[in-house]
């Protein structure tokens, strides 16, 4: 079973089986005490007919699986194994505190890093409204397995020498750690995806800007990339127009002495990549799951 497939099945079925049920329902949402902190006034919310989740606390959302990563602390390939058992029937408790147990070998098995160039991933790149040449500068085509199934996606590089993954059908990570581009300049560029990221050199049309750079990641990242943006001249931030955006972008500004949010500019879009997308025409695409064939 793959991701998009998993991410169909009610996040609200799910949390009902871990006993977690909403303090105030409505028909189209939830709004639930976290399951993720301590968490008196319920933040929380599960869209019903999106399926997606945010906790507005933690900063904080995204698909079944996702909130499976969190609740478990597993990475992606783990919860969608868990996951498939738990539709499969089986019980909830099996994996439950799985965290405790004895190591097992990552879930994400990477085989192959090559050049990116599968036909697929620069299709998916493109309706993305990425440069190619760009891409293939910052980014290499991965190829991993997970349990029996090999898979391939465009692959990202972070500070911990594991992989951020993206293809059409997935949204994944080898190891939670940001990713940072270091010379001798005095400004900043932040950034919280690398999707953003790309798209701020297909925009300027400059693959290598004459600034440092960080990649979060993910939100989560901010507190291990903090001692190096703070450290600069000048901090330019271009995160999300979201709540954990937000959020992110206001304990930087607490951190850093000069810092300039650049969110403003590609508003009323969610982030950078809305905005390329926007202004870009949508090239077609082949049908592909990221699967080898």
């Amino acid at each position: 079973m793959d991701a998009k497939a998993i991410n169909k099945f009610p996040i609200r079925e799910y949390l009902a089986s871990r006993g977690i049920r909403p303090a105030k329902d409505r028909s189209y949402c939830g709004l639930y005490h976290s399951p993720l902190r301590e968490d008196h006034m319920p933040s929380m919310k599960v869209d019903y007919d999106k399926n997606l989740w945010i906790d507005y606390g933690a900063g904080e959302g995204g698909t079944l699986i996702d909130l499976v990563m969190h609740m478990e602390r597993c990475d992606a390939g783990e919860a969608m194994r868990r996951l498939e058992q738990w539709i499969d029937g089986g019980p909830i408790s099996s994996f439950i505190g799985k965290n405790t147990a004895p190591q097992r070998p990552p879930s994400i098995v990477v085989e192959r890093v090559r050049p990116l160039e599968n036909p697929a991933l620069l299709d998916y790149l493109m309706e993305r409204g990425i440069d190619l040449d760009t891409a293939r500068m910052h980014c290499s085509e991965v190829h991993y397995r997970v349990a029996d199934k090999s898979y391939f996606a465009v692959g990202f590089r972070n500070d911990a020498g594991g992989w951020e993954l993206r293809n059409r059908y997935f949204k994944g990570c080898t190891s939670k750690a940001p990713t940072t581009r270091r010379g001798d300049y005095p400004t900043c560029l932040v950034f919280e995806g690398f999707m953003d990221y790309l798209s701020f050199l297909t925009l300027k049309r400059n693959p290598n800007p004459p600034h440092n750079i960080v990649v979060l990641n993910s939100v989560t990242n901010l507190a291990k990339a903090v001692p190096f943006i703070a450290s600069h001249e000048r901090v330019y931030t271009y995160l999300d127009n979201d709540e954990a955006g937000r959020k992110a972008t206001s304990e930087l500004k607490a951190a850093c002495r000069n810092i300039s949010d650049q969110s403003v500019h590609y508003r009323p879009h969610n982030d950078l990549n809305d905005y390329l997308r926007s202004h870009r025409p949508v090239k077609g695409h082949k049908q592909s799951r990221g699967r080898k064939l």
